[in-house]
């Protein structure tokens, strides 16, 4: 490393290469995942570049090379740590959640709003209005009210009463 602080390109490669293997045992040591190590390898020679004026060449390289990798394996940990708390890895979901494109999708939520709209027909004339003014052309209670000439407590009551009975008969309970 003296001879790359000297400005030798060569001794600074191989000083780099030969790292590697040092950087690898320290980020085992500090309990890194196998698929983690490159990253710990990455950010600590990008590390030893940003602070190589640092180095004493009276001291041990190594130990100071191990002192930056156990630094940097602490923060993948830390950054993975943080990320697994936030993120939820549930392969079922992921293998059966629907593709926004995929075809047969389209065709699902299709058949699912032809159901709907059969089931919107088969409510009271009062329930129907209530769903349609309130849910499909989602107007205020005020607006449906003065469009209907019916009172807001009556639409609500309407509105309850429909999409329990939607409910009770597109999930197959009436």
């Amino acid at each position: 490393m003296a001879a790359a602080q000297a400005g030798d390109q060569r001794a600074y490669t191989r000083v780099l290469n030969d790292s590697v293997a040092l950087i690898r045992a320290v980020a085992r040591r500090q309990g890194v995942a196998v698929d983690a190590l490159d990253d710990v390898v990455q950010e600590t020679l990008l590390t030893v570049h940003r602070v190589r004026h640092t180095y004493d060449p009276s001291r041990s390289y190594d130990a100071w090379l191990a002192a930056i990798a156990a630094r940097r394996a602490i923060d993948i940990l830390r950054s993975h740590g943080r990320r697994e708390q936030r993120e939820v890895h549930d392969e079922f979901a992921f293998d059966t959640h629907a593709d926004r494109d995929d075809a047969s999708a389209g065709a699902e939520r299709a058949e699912e709003a032809q159901r709907l709209r059969k089931a919107i027909k088969t409510l009271s004339p009062g329930q129907r209005e209530a769903v349609e003014q309130l849910g499909l052309k989602e107007r205020s209670l005020a607006e449906a009210a003065a469009q209907t000439g019916r009172n807001t407590g009556a639409l609500k009551v309407n509105l309850h009463r429909a999409l329990k009975t939607l409910r009770d008969r597109l999930h197959g309970e009436s």
